[in-house]
C-alpha cells in the first residue's frame, strides 16, 4: 500500500511540474524538426529502424547464399557475385546491424535508466547517427555497382592489395570503416560521459543499472578496439591507392601485420557485440522472475573482466598462421579464461529464475533461447581455444556455426527479446502475445535447424566462403538442411517484424510499467515526453522503482527547483562515484548542423573513393567549418 501510495504521489507530481518542464524541451515539427532533432529517444528510434534494415539486407543476401549452396554445381549466382554478397553481409552483420542496433538501445534507454534527461552531447549523438546512415548507405549502394566489399569481412591480405583485387571494392570498405568508426567512436564517448556526469543524484556506482555497466563497458572498449581496425584500413587504403608496401613482403612489408592489427579489433569486437545483448538479459531475467539480479556486484566483475580479457586473446584467430608455439601457448591459456566471466553471468541468470517466480512471457522466452544457445556456441568456442583442433576446422563450416551460434545466438535473440521488453516504452503500444510467441519458436527452430548441421558438414571438411560444391563428398544433406532452415528462421523474423509492426500500427496502449519493471525507465510515460523526467528523482537502491523511498523523492522533488529545472533546457550534473548534486548544466537544443557536418564528411569520403582528392580536401575544410558552428557558443557571443 506504501508503493502504491508513492506512485500515485509521483503521477501528480509529475504532472505539475511536466506543464512547467514541457516548454523548454518542444522540437520544432515538420522536416526541419525531424532533421535538426537532438532527442536522445527520437535518434535512439532511428538507430534501431536503420539497422534493422541494414540486417534485412544483409538477411536477404544469406538466404541467396544460401539457395546457392542448397544443392551441388549450382548457378544461381556467379563467383564474383557470391564474393561481395558474404563479404557485404558479414560486414553489414557485424558494423551495421550489431553494434548500432545495441547502440540504439543504449540512445534511447541510457537517460531514462540513469534518471536524466539527455545525453551528454546531443549533437554529437545526432552527427553520430547520420554518420552511421551515411556509411550503411555508402556499403550497400556499392553491391548495385559490383563495387561491394569482396574480400571477406576481414579482408585478409595480400588477396586484398590492388594486384590481387582491382576495382573500387577493397577501397568501398577501408574507407566506409574508417567512416564509420567515427560514428561508433563518438558514440562510445558520449555513452562515457554520460554514465559518469549524468546519473540521478544517488545513484552511486552500486546503483547503476546491468545494462548501463555492459555499455559503458563497450564502450572502452570501443575507444581501444577501433584505432588498430582504423590504422589496418588506412594502411590498406594507402598501399591500393598510393602505392605505399605495408603489407608487401616482396617490398619489406608484412601480411601477417594485418592479421594482428585486425584482430587486436576483431576479437575484443565479438564482446562489444555481445557484452550489451547481456546487459539486456539482465534487464529482462528479473522482471519477468519477480526478484531483484543474482549476484549484482558478480556480474559487473565479470562484465569488466571479459572486457580486459578479451583484448588478450586476438590470436587465436591465428593459430593456423605458423607463430611461434609458445605464444599459442598463452593465447589458448586466456582464450579458455575468458569463459569464466560468461559462465559467472550465467549462473547469476539461472540462479535469479531459480529463486524467483518466473513468468514465461515473451521477453523471457528470448531471454532463456538466448541462454540455450550461446551456451551452445561457448561450448565450441572453448574448443577452438584448443590449438590442435583449432588447426584442424579453421576455414570450415564448423567455425561458421560456432559464431553464428555466439554472435547470432548472443545478440540476436537478447535484441529481439529487448525490443519486445521496451516496446511499449518504444512506442506506447503493446504487442499480441501469442503472435509474440509464434515468431519466437520459429526463430528459434529456424536458427537451430540452419546453423547445428553447420558443425558436421564442417567436421566433414566443407570449407567456408565456397560458391558451390561437387556431389559425392557428403555435405548434400547437411547443406539442404541448413538451407530449409535459412527459410525457417527467415519466415519467423518476418513474423517478428509484422508483430512488432502491427503493435505499432494497432495495438492498444501501454501504462508506463506494464511488466512491473525496477529500473527508472519505467517511471516514465510509454512514450515518454521529450524532457523524460518532470522531477529528477533521488535514487536511494539498485531497485528503484521496487524502493518506496525513491518513488517518494518524485513527490518530494516536486518541491525543489534543483529538481525540477525549469528555468531552462536543463540536465543536472552529479559526481563521477557518488551521484552527489553539482550544478545544472544547460544543454545544446536542436540545430541542423550535425546534419549538414555528416553529409559533407560523407562527401569527403566520396571524393577520396573517386580520387578527386581536392574536392576531398574541401568537403573536409567544410565539414571543420559546421563542426566549429555547432560548437561555437553563440548565446555568449550575442550576450
Amino acid at each position: 500500500m506504501e508503493t502504491l501510495d508513492a506512485t500515485r504521489a509521483h503521477e501528480i507530481a509529475a504532472e505539475a511540474a511536466g506543464e512547467r518542464v514541457s516548454s523548454r524541451w518542444e522540437e520544432p515539427p515538420g522536416l526541419f524538426g525531424w532533421v535538426a532533432t537532438v532527442d536522445h529517444k527520437r535518434i535512439g528510434r532511428r538507430y534501431l529502424v536503420t539497422a534493422a534494415l541494414y540486417f534485412t539486407l544483409a538477411g536477404l543476401e544469406a538466404l541467396i547464399m544460401r539457395t546457392q549452396l542448397a544443392a551441388p554445381d549450382a548457378g544461381l549466382v556467379p563467383p564474383e557475385v557470391y564474393d561481395q554478397l558474404f563479404s557485404l553481409h558479414g560486414t553489414a552483420m557485424i558494423f551495421l546491424f550489431a553494434t548500432p542496433m545495441l547502440f540504439g538501445f543504449g540512445n534511447f534507454l541510457f537517460p531514462l535508466m540513469l534518471g536524466t534527461r539527455d545525453m551528454a552531447f546531443p549533437r554529437l549523438n545526432a552527427f553520430g547517427y547520420w554518420v552511421f546512415a551515411a556509411a550503411g548507405l555508402l556499403m550497400f549502394v556499392s553491391l548495385l555497382f559490383g563495387a561491394a566489399p569482396n574480400g571477406g569481412w576481414f579482408s585478409y591480405v595480400p588477396l586484398t592489395s590492388l594486384r590481387y583485387s582491382e576495382g573500387a571494392n577493397l577501397d568501398v570498405y577501408t574507407l566506409g570503416l574508417l567512416f564509420l568508426g567515427v560514428s561508433t567512436t563518438a558514440g562510445a564517448i558520449n555513452f562515457i560521459c554520460t554514465a559518469l556526469k549524468l546519473r540521478a543524484p544517488g545513484m552511486t556506482l552500486n546503483r547503476v543499472p546491468v545494462f548501463v555497466w555492459a555499455l559503458v563497458v563497450t564502450s572502452f572498449m570501443v575507444v581501444f578496439a577501433l584505432p588498430p581496425l582504423n590504422t589496418a584500413n588506412l594502411l590498406l587504403f594507402l598501399d591500393r591507392r598510393f602505392g605505399t608496401n605495408f603489407f608487401d613482403t616482396t617490398a619489406g612489408g608484412d601480411a601477417v601485420l594485418w592479421q594482428h592489427l585486425f584482430w587486436l579489433f576483431g576479437h575484443p569486437d565479438v564482446y562489444i557485440i555481445v557484452l550489451p545483448a547481456l546487459g539486456i538479459v539482465s534487464s529482462i531475467v528479473p522482471v519477468f522472475s519477480r526478484r531483484p539480479i543474482a549476484a549484482y556486484s558478480l556480474i559487473v566483475l565479470a562484465t569488466v573482466a571479459t572486457g580486459v580479457i578479451s583484448f588478450g586473446v586476438w590470436v587465436h584467430h591465428m593459430f593456423a598462421v605458423g607463430l611461434p608455439p609458445l605464444s599459442l601457448t598463452f593465447f589458448s591459456a586466456a582464450s579458455i579464461v575468458v569463459t569464466i566471466p560468461a559462465g559467472i553471468q550465467i549462473f547469476s541468470w539461472v540462479g535469479t529464475m531459480l529463486m524467483g517466480r518466473v513468468v514465461l512471457g515473451v521477453p523471457m522466452l528470448w531471454a532463456a533461447g538466448f541462454i540455450v544457445v550461446f551456451v551452445l556456441g561457448g561450448v565450441t568456442g572453448v574448443m577452438f581455444a584448443i590449438v590442435p583442433f583449432d588447426q584442424q576446422v579453421t576455414d570450415s563450416y564448423f567455425v561458421v556455426a560456432h559464431f553464428h551460434y555466439v554472435l547470432f545466438g548472443g545478440a540476436v535473440f537478447p535484441i529481439i527479446g529487448g525490443l519486445f521488453h521496451w516496446w511499449p516504452k518504444f512506442t506506447g503500444t503493446m504487442w499480441n502475445e501469442r503472435a509474440g510467441r509464434w515468431s519466437f519458436w520459429l526463430v528459434f527452430a529456424g536458427f537451430n535447424l540452419t546453423f547445428f548441421p553447420m558443425h558436421i558438414s564442417g567436421l566433414l571438411g566443407m570449407p567456408r566462403r565456397v560458391y558451390t560444391f561437387p556431389s559425392g563428398l557428403g555435405w548434400e544433406l547437411w547443406s539442404l538442411l541448413s538451407t530449409v532452415g535459412a527459410y525457417l528462421l527467415a519466415a519467423g523474423l518476418l513474423c517478428t517484424l509484422l508483430t512488432l509492426w502491427h503493435a505499432h500500427r494497432r495495438g492498444p496502449a501501454a501504462p508506463a510499467d506494464p511488466w512491473g519493471g525496477e529500473t527508472l525507465e519505467w517511471a516514465t510515460a510509454s512514450p515518454p515526453k521529450p524532457y523524460n523526467f518532470a522531477v529528477i528523482p533521488t535514487v536511494h537502491s539498485l531497485h528503484p522503482l521496487w524502493d518506496a523511498r525513491t518513488l517518494a523523492s518524485f513527490a518530494e522533488g516536486a518541491r525543489s527547483e534543483s529538481r525540477v529545472l525549469a528555468d531552462g533546457h536543463l540536465v543536472l550534473r552529479t559526481s563521477e562515484l557518488d551521484g552527489e548534486p553539482e550544478h545544472p548544466l544547460e544543454m545544446p537544443e536542436h540545430s541542423v548542423l550535425p546534419f549538414l557536418s555528416a553529409a559533407a564528411l560523407f562527401l569527403t569520403v566520396l571524393s577520396l573513393l573517386f580520387g578527386w582528392y581536392v574536392a576531398a580536401g574541401v568537403f573536409a575544410a567544410a565539414t571543420a567549418f559546421t563542426v566549429m558552428g555547432w560548437l561555437w557558443p553563440w548565446e555568449k557571443a550575442q550576450a
